[in-house]
């Protein structure tokens, strides 16, 4: 059994470390700051969560604690993308052409020609 728990934990690292280095990849080669901060924390937070869980599967004694990391990351990660997106609306950064319609002046209209 313990066999079986070594190459699945091996092949869960190796899968976070896919994602995660495909994360990587996407903050280079994405156009604007709003995809860059999309790949960033979407690959990033399943790459991480997959590397945790290999490593769970490596070390059953550090469990726990790789369980609470797990939790913190869940609850940070997204909320730190929100507030970087949200940062970089309110200072215009630059968007690629014909991207996604836009509507955040109009929602808030205290943000046209600056910060709000």
């Amino acid at each position: 059994m313990s066999g079986l728990l070594e190459i699945l934990g091996a092949a869960v690292l190796f899968a976070g470390t896919v994602f995660l280095a495909l994360g990587a990849l996407g903050l280079i080669r994405m156009p604007d700051s709003f995809n860059r901060i999309q790949a960033g924390t979407k690959a990033t937070t399943l790459g991480t969560l997959l590397v945790l869980l290999g490593a769970g599967l490596l070390a059953p004694t550090f469990a726990f604690k790789l369980v609470l990391i797990g939790v913190f990351l869940l609850f940070t990660n997204p909320l730190s993308s929100q507030v970087l997106a949200r940062a970089a609306a309110r200072i215009h950064a630059p968007k690629v052409l014909g991207g996604a319609v836009d509507r955040f002046d109009e929602d808030h209209p205290d943000a046209k020609g600056g910060r709000a």
